[in-house]
């Protein structure tokens, strides 16, 4: 049993009797407190996808829920639902669109290295890779001369996602993101 100090976001912990998906963590440490640091978590119950905040001490002992990574690739949306297949047996996985929101703003048909992860045998959440390399659809014309260090612009990915890039990218340009920091961190290399 992990101590709520090593719990990391999308792990699975049982608690209060239901299985939950860690989506966020804060972490605190109170002043004039002799004790340690304060963990708050936000909780997805897998399940009804419903979401709690609870709070822990960083010695509070967790229990993991059994869960299993399954590698997938996008195939396609069905609705309310991305729909992932097995990379080895291709079994299909339905995700509900709500539940992975986030994490949809990084998936298009070429991103490799997506895992499903399962819990009691349902298809709760997804662990992306740490880049991904997605398409600028829209932006200001970049500048002649602009270097790689100047200033930064806004940019619409071919997913909806916009972040601040070079003022070098341009209108078609492919680039390299940082899932977690949301941030440019480079072009793409081209194929």
């Amino acid at each position: 049993m992990p101590k709520a100090s090593d719990i990391k976001k999308n792990m699975a912990v049982d608690f209060n009797g239901n299985t939950y998906i860690v989506k966020d963590i804060d972490r605190s440490v109170p002043q004039g407190r002799a004790g340690g640091s304060i963990f708050r978590m936000r909780m997805y119950d897998v399940v009804t996808g419903s979401k709690i905040d609870e709070t822990f001490k960083d010695s509070d002992m967790l229990n993991l829920a059994d869960l299993i990574r399954r590698k997938v690739m996008f195939s396609y949306i069905d609705g309310d639902e991305y729909v992932f297949m097995n990379t080895e047996d291709y079994t299909p996985y339905n995700i509900n669109k709500a539940s992975i929101e986030e994490e949809a703003l990084f998936i298009n048909e070429t991103i490799e290295g997506i895992q499903v992860i399962i819990v009691n045998d349902v298809p709760v959440a997804l662990d992306l890779p740490t880049t991904v390399e997605l398409e600028v659809t829209e932006t200001d014309p970049s500048l002649k001369g602009a270097s790689a260090t100047s200033r930064t612009k806004p940019a619409v990915l071919s997913t909806g996602l916009t972040i601040q890039v070079p003022e070098h990218i341009s209108t078609g340009d492919k680039i390299k993101i940082n899932v977690e920091e949301r941030r440019f961190t480079g072009r793409a290399d081209s194929k």
